[in-house]
């Protein structure tokens, strides 16, 4: 099919959704996310407890962070179990053949071992039913390892290096610090993130990112698993490279001839990296501010025009610690906070930061509250939430950071029922902050060590979850896992499955639209029956 495009490529962006461009063999629409799968342990401490436990006074971490719990693991878990264990949930779950994942790629910047990766050990579960052929490694850099992984394996998925199986994203932290101010800012969780074509939430063509040099946040000390924190040059760099990548999308958006002016009232929900909620806040008013600096004609400003306007000559890069306009936007934000960015805060209030997996488990708290059940008439909540589109926010201390869009494009149910969040949430086991600092010292004392099996109860653990068993003489380590639970949240769509793969005579014909391959099976056909 020839179509005639009057558009300048060489100078304009291109729109994903225009399938004039995007459903061809180059460039096939719809890579996206098919299904998700939060894994987070089952032992948590309050944040309230901790606020007595180390002398501040109420408010300090539920409030002053924005806080209200923290997910923490013992000496049985590690950064490979963690994400075997989001790995084998999600297959099950979604009933998924290990033998139809070709690229799995991992983010991490929980480091075991200076060689050897978090994916090779992960290969072990797909090994085992004889799939070798699956490319990817781990990626690092703080917490934005897991971004890098995800635009990485949607790349292959949409190259013509595909050979048709889906791509395996896992994000996973284990987030600890050294006693003091920045331990309640802790957390842990995995994200295992399925992608594939003809998805139901797919990937915006407009992206923007910053990188810098800067030391906020990072581990040189290589004997311990807690990082060197400065806690004020942290936030700093993330509004920092926040104003660059918004800035930035709004420049590429609007460089797309069919879009319109952009600001935040084109997207219906923002997700953002999240080490603790009041930042989340800042964050969405510093989105504001920025919308404000290129238009502050728009309605939303009108009712505080003359406040706003004091604050008119200052410059942007001298405003990150101007506290009164950091309070009128967070005030004029309120709205959009509760409307657009709120619904995706649940796990990483109630799991902590989990580094990389934090927006993605941002992103599955959303999905969690558009599905939830409600009181009154029933809504069939997969139309209601077509065609919503999301802004995500990802920011690696470091520096790196990237600002992208994703699309609604087709049911999300399934994945809000595979993810059971309210039930999961309700069975962990809260403990003392006592118990949790002697959890965190006896990982301290073991950190690094060779020789050793863990003490702690593997009945403690959720039913599935994979566990260390040993660390020998040499440092290797081996693995179990705890029996499933008969109670198991399976989804099995059967042989129409939006997972099965269409039936094709090679890799390569899969690069091309459905129609085209039904058509080319049915030439096919054809012949043979002629001969």
């Amino acid at each position: 099919r020839v179509v005639n495009i009057s558009i300048d490529r060489s100078r304009k962006m291109v729109d994903r959704d225009n399938s004039d461009f995007f459903h061809t063999a180059e460039s096939p629409k719809g890579v996206g996310i098919h299904g998700m799968e939060v894994y987070f342990p089952r032992t948590a401490v309050k944040q309230s407890d901790l606020e007595k436990f180390m002398g501040q006074s109420d408010g300090k971490f539920t409030i002053g962070l924005g806080q209200t719990n923290m997910a923490f693991c013992n000496d049985l878990e590690d950064i490979n179990s963690v994400c075997m264990t989001a790995v084998a949930n999600l297959l099950e779950k979604y009933n998924i053949a290990p033998t139809d994942i070709g690229r799995l790629e991992v983010g991490t910047e929980t480091i075991i071992d200076k060689s050897k990766s978090v994916k090779s050990t992960l290969s072990r579960l797909f090994n085992d039913h004889g799939n070798f052929d699956l490319e990817g490694v781990d990626n690092i850099n703080a917490c934005y390892g897991g971004t890098a992984a995800l635009l990485n394996t949607m790349s292959w998925v949409e190259s013509s290096a595909w050979d048709g199986r889906y791509g395996l994203v896992v994000c996973g932290d284990i987030a600890v610090y050294e006693a003091g101010p920045a331990r309640p800012t802790g957390g842990c969780a995995a994200v295992a993130i399925l992608v594939g074509r003809n998805a139901p939430l797919v990937l915006g063509s407009v992206r923007a990112s910053h990188f810098e040099d800067a030391y906020d946040f990072y581990k040189p000390r290589l004997d311990s698993e807690y990082p060197t924190v400065f806690g004020k040059d942290s936030n700093v760099c993330y509004l920092r490279a926040l104003d660059g990548c918004y800035r930035r999308f709004a420049q590429k958006w609007e460089a797309i001839p069919s879009n319109d002016k952009f600001n935040l009232s084109a997207a219906d929900h923002v997700v953002f990296h999240s080490p603790y909620n009041k930042l989340i806040k800042k964050s969405g008013a510093r989105m504001l501010y920025n919308d404000w600096l290129r238009n502050s004609k728009l309605p939303i400003f009108k009712k505080s025009e003359d406040l706003l306007e004091t604050f008119r000559h200052e410059l942007p890069e001298n405003t990150y610690d101007n506290r009164a306009m950091e309070s009128a936007f967070v005030e004029l934000a309120k709205t959009m906070y509760q409307s657009k960015v709120e619904p995706s805060t649940l796990l990483p209030m109630q799991l902590g930061n989990s580094y990389t997996a934090s927006m993605y488990t941002g992103l599955a708290s959303l999905i969690h509250a558009w599905h939830k059940p409600r009181t009154g008439a029933q809504v069939d909540t997969d139309k209601e939430t077509m065609g919503k589109k999301i802004l995500m926010f990802s920011y690696g201390s470091g520096l790196a950071s990237t600002l992208f869009s994703m699309k609604v494009m087709g049911p999300t149910g399934h994945i809000a029922q595979a993810g059971n969040l309210d039930e999961r949430l309700e069975e962990r086991k809260f403990v003392t902050p006592e118990e949790f600092t002697a959890t965190l010292l006896d990982r301290e004392k073991k950190y690094g060590q060779f020789g050793w099996s863990p003490d702690s109860d593997k009945k403690e653990l959720f039913p599935g979850t994979y566990y260390l068993k040993q660390v020998d003489e040499h440092g290797r380590r081996t693995y179990d896992r705890v029996a499933l639970s008969p109670f198991r949240n399976t989804i099995n769509y059967g042989q129409k499955a939006f997972h099965a793969r269409m039936p094709t005579p090679s890799a390569r014909s899969m690069h091309t639209a459905a129609p085209r391959v039904a058509a080319a099976a049915a030439r096919s056909l054809v012949r043979c029956v002629r001969r």
